[in-house]
């Protein structure tokens, strides 16, 4: 299979998801309209609420919910062959991920910029929305954790990329200013912006940042992860526009450029002697090693980011939904950034299809379930710019490498906003009235103390992660419920909430009682992990079962009243 044929056909999927079923969606389900006041306008504090143009918030929306996640989790499922993840990612993205980001996006806004967590108390009910908010507090949990420990490996393992890393922090400032304060035209921001960002990669390229053994009596493990966490809680308690705004746009324009340079390096490829070649990866693997799991149901939740991830619900209704200028901005953002997404995913498995060279390169690297991730996507990836491109090889790993951090980033700072407006609800249901730097105070501690709970080494950050594809696919499940209420009680077509719902929550429970099984095996039992599994599986029982009788009173009540914006604009569509 040749890689550009692969390229040329998963774009073109993407492409028709946006241009046809995000507009049939838009007009025909969500039924969106200028007319009505956005939640940045109506509640507007210059902190959280700020009405933001539409591809500045698609960038923060974007690489907010992209993390590494869109790599990591294509990059395991090769192991199954690149056929099942490229149709995962393609079709996933279109009729999945698209729906669920661009719905919970206008769910959240239809409802004052209200959490997801929030809107299933109002449409699953009280008893629903408390153990919902266990299943997303423990995801975000997951979330801060693991990047803090995924972020420093990267940049003790390609220290080309310390630079450019932490370098971009100021960049964004420099773009904040320059957009809110001096009103400056955001194309030009955006050129001088990109070009300086790069710069910082060429110069990191230059002058990798080794840290010594011990730095400031810390190892460069405990250091960059304490630093992260120091930024992650201040970045949370700035106004958005200072820098989660500025910082995700520069971040996600940084993408396309890296994506069409990749892309790009594929087709060039064709015409190089040491360029593209047929992909030797597998179409479908038959002979997977020892202790791989089933294709069905793990890789539906192997693949969460890049096809259907709860995560980005939390993202849409967290933050996205309050600085949403216009309400139809919302398929930009909402959907486009989950095609964003797609992209990435799908030149994740290219990058390593492509990348290796020879059936001996795919076998070494998967000889074992899970061993595969970002690096591979790094190294692989740099092996097309460099032959595809001409580019040096240690540049085209500092592009790479740094594309990863900045995303990951970005989602772990948003993590943190989210997570302390999680922790402020759950005040609120007990009667407790908890502030910003409290609550930030009591993320900082949990995800630390969950980071370092197994050692120095950081290995805690990644302790529960394994039950992260489970958690984070029942959690989109569970929006998928929120959103079939929504739509059933205004009397639109709620099938296409309805399909992606069953087949979500079907595959991730499922995943869920095998992992559970899995962590109790005697000789390698981990009941941690179990205890946790347990309480996610009993939690998303309970609020499917409250989901599902709240479908049936939304089918025998009367119709939900319509706003006069949505009035107007079934009798426009009448005309």
């Amino acid at each position: 299979m040749s890689p550009v044929l692969l390229m040329v056909i998963g774009l073109a999927i993407l492409a028709l998801g946006y241009l046809v079923y995000s507009k049939y969606l838009a007009k025909r389900v969500y039924r969106l309209n200028d007319e009505f006041r956005t939640p940045s306008h109506e509640l507007r504090d210059g902190v959280d609420y700020v009405p933001t143009n539409k591809f500045i918030l698609w960038g923060h929306h974007f690489t907010s919910v992209a993390g590494a996640a869109p790599i990591v989790g294509p990059a395991v499922a090769l192991i199954w062959g690149w056929v099942p993840a490229f149709l995962w990612v393609t079709l996933g993205t279109v009729f999945f991920a698209g729906m669920h980001d661009f719905g919970a996006l206008w769910a959240s806004v239809r409802n004052k910029g209200q959490s997801i967590g929030a809107l299933s108390g109002r449409y699953i009910g009280k008893r629903g929305a408390g153990l919902f908010l266990i299943v997303i507090f423990i995801l975000l949990l997951m979330v801060i954790a693991a990047f803090a420990v995924v972020i420093t490996g990267l940049l003790i393992s390609t220290p080309t990329a310390v630079i450019p890393t932490w370098g971009a922090i100021g960049v964004a400032l420099l773009v904040g200013v320059a957009v809110y304060r001096l009103r400056m035209p955001l194309v030009a921001v955006t050129i001088v912006g990109v070009i300086a960002l790069y710069g910082l990669i060429v110069l990191g390229d230059a002058v990798p940042v080794v840290l010594p053994e011990t730095f400031l009596g810390m190892t460069p493990t405990v250091f960059w992860i304490l630093t992260l966490f120091i930024y992650g809680a201040f970045a949370s308690l700035l106004p958005v526009w200072v820098l989660l705004q500025p910082r995700d746009y520069i971040n996600g324009v940084q993408l396309f450029i890296g994506l069409i340079l990749l892309y790009g390096a594929v087709v060039v490829g064709m015409f190089v002697a040491d360029g593209a070649h047929d992909i030797v990866t597998p179409a479908i693997n038959m002979n997977v090693p020892e202790g791989t799991p089933s294709i069905v149901p793990l890789l539906f939740v192997t693949i969460a980011c890049g096809a259907i991830s709860g995560f980005h619900g939390m993202v849409s209704s967290g933050t996205s939904s309050k600085q949403l200028d216009k309400e139809t901005d919302s398929r930009f953002v909402g959907y486009f950034g989950a095609v964003g997404e797609g992209l990435l995913a799908l030149g994740t498995i290219i990058a390593i299809s492509a990348g290796l060279r020879t059936v001996a390169e795919w076998q070494e690297l998967y000889s074992k379930f899970g061993e595969a991730g970002v690096q591979s996507f790094v190294q692989g990836g740099g092996m097309l710019m460099e032959s595809g491109l001409g580019l040096p090889a240690s540049l085209s790993t500092t592009v790479l490498a740094t594309m990863a951090v900045l995303f990951a980033a970005t989602s772990l700072d948003t993590g943190f906003r989210l997570m302390r407006f999680v922790v402020q609800e759950m005040g609120e249901r007990v009667n407790l009235r908890i502030g910003k730097y409290t609550a930030t105070g009591v993320v900082v501690v949990l995800g630390m103390g969950l980071t370092f709970s197994q050692g120095l080494g950081g290995e805690g950050g990644l302790r529960i992660w394994p039950l992260f594809g489970t958690t984070n696919q029942l959690m989109a499940s569970l929006t998928l419920m929120i959103l079939a209420v929504m739509l059933i009680r205004k009397r639109r077509n709620p099938w296409p909430a309805l399909i992606p719902l069953a087949i979500v929550f079907v595959m991730s429970f499922w995943a869920a009682i095998d992992q559970l099984f899995s962590f109790a095996t005697p000789g390698s039992a981990d009941w941690l992990l179990f205890a946790i599994d347990c309480i996610i599986i009993v939690s998303s029982v309970f609020v499917a079962i409250e989901g599902i009788r709240a479908i049936i009173r939304a089918r025998s009540d009367p119709p939900e009243p319509e706003d006069a914006d949505e009035k107007l604009e079934a009798v426009r569509e009448e005309v």
